[in-house]
């Protein structure tokens, strides 16, 4: 028994440092006021699913109100300012997406906001499945054969587009294949899907889920997924690289960004805090009803896709001609 004494003295010191260290990486984030959580974008669609998923847990975990707030804009670049200019002391987040934190980069040449620059990266959180549709009566029925069609016919098919990510999803297939295709731009998802069930558009890009029904009703023809790997759910469903593309490899993300100056310790705390929601059977469920894929990378890991992302876009939009003032 004597013996057995300092091991257990020593197992109880273990496991109250432990409490202590649990304990001080819970304060690393105890933010003194309501916690403002940015969308760039109107109500509805993936960051404000998202949002609505994460708000009562970090709210919970804060021991404040987490208030969610939109400020819908084009391409999200009100929100992006907003979110970049906001405290740095663990009160300001937004969920950032492929494009307010990697296309506009390139794509306005007088951003008010660099997005790698005045942002921290918390998470890369989840990925939504981007599919390349054409209307039905498309002679069809692949990626390679409708890039056979458009070098057959250039100038006469069109893409559907609603933003910025379908627009440079359109136009890296344009540059890879050299093929001729018009754009034209719809305000939003809703008006595009209708042009192309109408057929005056024969081709877009949008989130599977929002499609879903109409595929499999045959109002719209599935051709591929744009992210590099096929998607789990879809496990029949080649991707576009795999159709006749090879290297092609476009996707949308969301992620949790907070301002740049942002402690460290305070930006890992909430790290860890995303990462336990994200791991809930609940959150991947709910996530992945959607078209979703949960990603839930680190800090420093989503920090250099960030940057590997604006570097890749840069060079699809310069090479299309698409930046803006």
């Amino acid at each position: 028994m004597k013996r057995l004494f300092p091991e257990v003295a020593l197992m109880s010191c273990a496991v109250a440092c432990a409490m202590l260290s649990c304990g001080a990486a819970l304060a690393q984030w105890q933010p003194t006021r309501p916690v403002q959580m940015i969308l760039p974008n109107a109500p509805g669609g993936g960051p404000d699913f998202i949002a609505r998923l994460m708000q009562p847990k970090l709210a919970e975990v804060a021991r404040q109100s987490v208030v969610i707030d939109n400020r819908a804009s084009s391409n999200g670049i009100i929100g992006s300012e907003i979110a970049a200019r906001g405290a740095p002391d663990g009160t300001v987040m937004i969920i950032g997406n492929s494009g307010t934190h990697a296309i506009n980069a390139t794509l306005y040449r007088k951003l008010p906001y660099d997005p790698v620059r005045d942002f921290a990266a918390v998470s890369e959180i989840a990925s939504p499945t981007v599919v390349l549709l054409s209307h039905p009566s498309v002679p069809a029925k692949s990626v390679k054969d409708f890039i056979a069609l458009a070098k057959k016919s250039p100038g006469k098919l069109n893409f559907a587009i609603a933003g910025a990510t379908g627009e440079v999803a359109g136009n890296a297939i344009k540059l890879m294949a050299g093929v001729d295709i018009r754009n034209i731009p719809y305000k939003g998802a809703g008006p595009a899907v209708v042009a192309l069930m109408s057929g005056e558009a024969d081709l877009m890009f949008t989130n599977y889920v929002a499609v879903e029904q109409l595929i499999s009703r045959g109002k719209i023809r599935l051709l591929g997924i744009t992210a590099a790997q096929r998607n789990p759910r879809l496990p029949n469903v080649p991707t576009i690289a795999e159709g006749g593309l090879e290297g092609y490899a476009v996707e949308m993300w969301y992620g949790l960004f907070m301002p740049a100056k942002t402690p460290p310790a305070i930006i890992n705390a909430v790290h860890r805090e995303t990462s336990r929601i994200a791991a809930t059977a609940e959150f991947r469920e709910k996530m992945e009803a959607t078209g979703h894929t949960v990603v839930n990378s680190a800090p420093a890991e989503f920090t250099e896709k960030v940057k590997s992302e604006v570097e890749k876009f840069r060079k699809i939009i310069i090479a299309s001609k698409m930046q803006q003032d």
